[in-house]
């Protein structure tokens, strides 16, 4: 469907009546209501001016007001209204939060430090590392160890590559470093 000066013409007329993007559509016919929203932006037509504008319901009472007009009428029979209310209760203030911002060439969360790790496998790490195979993200697979040395940020960055243990994304040395039992992490914190 192309925009035509007639159809053009149209969706002007109709948009100043204040015809919706729906009801312009349907009489247009073969374009929905967001190409009728889009042509309108476009044209520099969304402030609506000009044209009547749509006939508006009349207005109705507000339900707050609705409420409490039906509180104060009493009926004929009923008994005089506890005077005894409760006090209204303040609006909850809204703290706001701060925002977080991450950003390339952020540095990464501190790496667990020497004294965290066993010195057994810091040492097997450390070897293990020396025979690494060095590889990308590009040619990791399945099968090879997952851990990650140095920082992403530069061309140091590498994965370890060894064959993983079976059913983890690591090599033994980095299992023994990545998943360590709960009563150790337990004494660290200590």
């Amino acid at each position: 469907m192309s925009w035509t000066d007639d159809r053009v013409e149209i969706l002007k007329k109709m948009w100043g009546e204040g015809k919706s993007a729906s009801q312009i559509a349907k009489e247009l016919g073969g374009v929905t209501r967001n190409a009728v929203i889009g042509k309108v932006h476009r044209l520099g037509l969304s402030n609506r001016s000009g044209g009547a504008s749509p006939a508006k319901p009349a207005t109705k009472e507000k339900p707050a007001a609705a409420a409490k007009s039906k509180a104060t009428e009493t009926p004929k029979n009923a008994a005089a209204p506890d005077t005894k209310t409760e006090p209204a209760m303040a609006p909850a203030k809204v703290i706001p939060r701060p925002k977080l911002v991450v950003t390339a060439g952020q540095p990464l969360p501190p790496q667990p430090s020497a004294n965290e790790i066993s010195p057994e496998a810091l040492a097997s790490v450390r070897e293990v590392e020396k025979k690494a195979k060095k590889l990308s993200v590009m040619q990791l697979t399945e099968r090879t160890c997952k851990w990650p040395v140095g920082d992403p940020a530069t061309e140091d960055f590498w994965f370890c590559g060894l064959p993983v243990q079976q059913g983890k994304p690591y090599c033994e040395a980095h299992v023994g470093v990545a998943f360590q039992p709960m009563s150790a992490r337990r004494d660290r914190r200590r």
